[in-house]
């Protein structure tokens, strides 16, 4: 008995020898495919009118009434809420601006209601 490291020496043996054998046959191997050409062409270039001046009229008066004044500096900043004594007094500002917000926010949708 030849056991098992012989017999794997005999079957690498015998597959090396037909792996030879395919080699020697005299086959011409084909040579690979060129790669395929990139050919890149300059994009075309369109020209886009600029809208005409006319195209969208500008409203002759503003539709924004000269009592609407800047937005107003809220309490609660982040430097005011940081400085804060304690959490009372960060949720007084919290609440303070809260209210004013609510407030400058029912002035602008009454003054985009009007631009409509």
């Amino acid at each position: 008995m030849i056991g098992r490291r012989g017999t794997a020496i005999v079957l690498t043996a015998a597959a090396l020898g037909l792996a030879g054998c395919e080699t020697l046959r005299g086959r011409k191997v084909e040579p690979a495919p060129e790669p395929p050409v990139l050919v890149l062409r300059p994009p075309e270039v369109v020209r886009v009118e600029p809208p005409a001046p006319d195209a969208r009229p500008r409203p002759q008066r503003s539709c924004v009434p000269r009592t609407l004044g800047p937005a107003p500096r809220y309490p609660d900043s982040d430097a005011a809420l940081r400085n804060a004594a304690g959490a009372a007094d960060r949720y007084q500002l919290m609440a303070a601006g809260r209210l004013m917000r609510q407030r400058r926010l029912e002035e602008l949708e009454r003054v985009v209601a009007g631009c409509r």
